[in-house]
């Protein structure tokens, strides 16, 4: 891959918001932008290693979910061993690249969400 990353298509060619529906296309799904948080936060990671750090998130979803962001060319995998099979998932350039966004995806969240609480005025 090159310094310059090939340029993504926009999907909505004509109008104004047609880049940030290409990005949240990209990113969109439940779980993209917390692996690729914690991608950029604790750099390559193994499967398992970010199963553990991704909290809540089945072996099938996380599995699918770096499937997809392989083919959007945001993430690579690596066979780092073969006996015992291994791999290591890093950022692509193009991925690192969303640092930007998905550290102010983070602030935003820290400065309008609560926590959920049950009936009862307690947090769940």
């Amino acid at each position: 891959m090159s310094d310059s990353p090939e340029r993504l298509e926009v999907w909505c060619a004509g109008e104004d918001w047609c880049p940030i529906t290409t990005t949240a296309t990209l990113i969109g799904k439940k779980w993209h932008p917390v692996i690729i948080h914690r991608l950029l936060d604790s750099g390559p990671s193994g499967f398992n290693e970010l199963k553990d750090d991704v909290d809540g998130i089945s072996s099938k979803v996380l599995s699918d979910s770096l499937e997809d962001l392989q083919d959007k060319t945001l993430v690579d995998r690596k066979v780092i061993s073969e006996q015992p099979f291994r791999v290591q998932y890093s950022l692509t350039e193009r991925g690192r690249s969303l640092e930007d966004v998905i550290t102010s995806m983070a602030q935003w969240g820290q400065e309008h969400l609560t926590e959920p609480t049950d009936p009862d005025g307690g947090i769940r």
